[in-house]
């Protein structure tokens, strides 16, 4: 068999474009999930929508939508600060274990590391949310009752949240080119000089990429901090005061809600899902800068 110059340097052209229109397909069906849960959450709001003018969604005296008042303000904030706390939190320590793992601990102890971190990575939601509440409320109790608390939702938040960090942020610093560390060694760069220099500037967009994820999974999580922060509609004038979420208000009403509370437990969703898009715009913003 005679092969032409053409073939060896292309060998799969055809493979190569049927790939690329599987991604394209995969992405499209992906964007239109999204489109649908939008348009679903604005399908169901809709009938209080008409009704409410949007502006009481923030000014209305309080919750309570069975008597007509649907004040989200305080599940707004109450979410922004525990997710917020959180990744006050959670980034930097997430940031420290992966430049830890990739750059000061020896393979065995990284390793070691690295499978604890995965480890807490899988433990479901409702265990984080069992522990907070037997152990951590307690405790925060002992501090400053009532302890079901804002504090107690921003402490198993960052627990949450931070094997995202460090493993997205450890992935990005392995995918370095090896190349950018000697050529920072050979300039007589120090260990803590090349990571500040090179390598934090060079990860920022993978870094960058987990830190929203991890944001994104704060902001919706509902059971364990359902379990944890009292869930009280009120704003929290300190870490101790108890608050309740958009997402813990949601499963906590929606059993048995009806008309226009159901509506307005949408409007929550909408409120909710509105949040994610505009903190991923947010971020794809930062990231282009």
């Amino acid at each position: 068999m005679i092969w032409s110059k053409r073939s060896i340097l292309f060998p799969s052209v055809s493979a190569d474009t049927r790939i690329l229109w599987l991604l394209r397909i995969a992405s499209g069906m992906a964007a239109g999930l999204v489109l649908l849960i939008l348009f679903f959450l604005f399908a169901e709001s809709l009938p209080l929508l008409w009704k409410v003018q949007t502006g009481r969604f923030i000014t209305d005296t309080s919750w309570h939508p069975v008597e007509g008042a649907y004040n989200l303000a305080p599940m707004l904030s109450g979410t922004l600060y525990a997710a917020g706390g959180a990744l006050f939190l959670a980034t930097p320590l997430g940031i420290a274990s992966a430049l830890f793992v990739a750059y000061y601990a020896s393979p065995r102890l990284g390793g070691i590391y690295l499978r604890l971190v995965e480890l807490l990575a899988g433990i479901p939601s409702v265990v984080y949310g069992f522990w907070g509440l037997t152990t951590l409320v307690p405790l925060i109790n002992e501090l400053h009752p009532p302890g079901a608390s804002l504090l107690a939702g921003i402490l198993v938040l960052t627990l949450m949240i931070l094997p995202t960090i460090a493993l997205t942020a450890h992935a990005a610093l392995r995918a370095l080119p090896v190349e950018y560390l000697h050529s920072a060694a050979a300039l007589g760069m120090s260990r803590w000089g090349i990571i500040r220099g090179v390598v934090l500037p060079a990860a920022r967009m993978g870094i960058t990429a987990g830190i929203i994820l991890a944001a994104g999974r704060a902001i919706g999580e509902t059971m364990a901090v359902l379990m944890v922060t009292g869930n009280v509609v009120q704003y929290a004038s300190t870490v101790y005061d108890p608050i309740r979420t958009l997402a813990a208000n949601i499963a906590l009403e929606m059993p048995y809600a009806l008309g226009d509370h159901r509506a307005a437990l949408f409007v929550t969703g909408l409120a909710l899902m509105l949040l994610v898009i505009a903190l991923w715009s947010a971020a794809a913003r930062i990231g282009r800068n």
